[in-house]
């Protein structure tokens, strides 16, 4: 969604079009036997053990993101095959873990996404892999284990403080050398709980049965309907018969 807005459409309904040409290159690609899309819950864990979780960031709505993004979600939710899911209360980051090493434990998972904390998926399924869509590359295993290696680096995106002088080199080495890790948490106090609650807030939390409850869209699927949604948005050059043909059948017959 959000890497829509940068799309090089620019027409009044630009995030809506750059959003599905992007999709159905994803799908068709990957050619999945079950889809997800994720939507974003409240950290309501996180932000209780560090309220400064991501309240630095900011969001505009300069060019008219909330209504597009709510009209995409609105058609997925009613016409595209796949499930659209959300836990009030947990990251679409957690969702998408649990359902990749839970849900799917014994099958092939594609994750795609740009968000580097995906690594760490890498080292709790076998069968996972994490897709770029924008280096377009699957990316490869992180080098050490990336949760503890980004608890002691910390993730300014994410409002967390890393320890200081500490970057990706000496993190590495300190993850790679446990005495010297273990060395470097009791040099001060308060150390080893910092790092313990930088863990917690990095690591993809265990929905346990809350996974049971998260929000699932029941879509009945209708291209003859998407078709005249995206005419009514003046999509020719996805609607037209031969790139419509392409588009729909791209999402496979799910």
């Amino acid at each position: 969604l959000y890497r829509a807005r940068s799309g090089y459409n620019r027409g009044p309904h630009a995030i809506i079009y750059n959003f599905f040409r992007s999709l159905r290159v994803i799908v068709a690609k990957f050619k999945p036997d079950k889809q997800y899309f994720v939507l974003e819950g409240c950290p309501k864990q996180r932000i209780e053990a560090h309220k400064e979780y991501k309240a630095q960031r900011t969001y505009h709505d300069k060019d008219d993101f909330s209504r597009q993004k709510k009209y995409i979600i609105d058609l997925l939710k009613r016409r595209f095959p796949m499930d659209v899911v959300r836990h009030p209360d947990y990251e679409c980051d957690d969702v998408l873990a649990n359902l990749a090493t839970k849900s799917h434990s014994n099958d092939e998972c594609i994750v795609v996404s740009s968000d580097t904390d995906f690594y760490q998926l890498y080292d709790q399924h076998e069968n996972v892999k994490v897709y770029n869509p924008v280096q377009k590359k699957v990316m490869e295993k992180h080098p050490v284990d990336y949760v503890t290696w980004k608890a002691l680096k910390g993730d300014s995106s994410d409002n967390i403080p890393g320890f200081a002088g500490i970057g990706d080199k000496r993190a590495t080495a300190l993850v790679s050398n446990p005495e010297k890790l273990n060395q470097f948490l009791l040099a001060e106090s308060n150390r080893r709980d910092r790092f313990e609650k930088n863990m917690f807030l990095i690591k993809f939390h265990d929905m346990g049965s809350e996974l049971d409850l998260i929000e699932r869209s029941t879509p009945e699927v209708d291209w003859d309907d998407v078709r005249r949604e995206f005419n009514n948005l003046r999509f020719w050059s996805i609607t037209d018969d031969r790139s419509w043909e392409k588009f729909h059948k791209s999402f496979g017959p799910n």
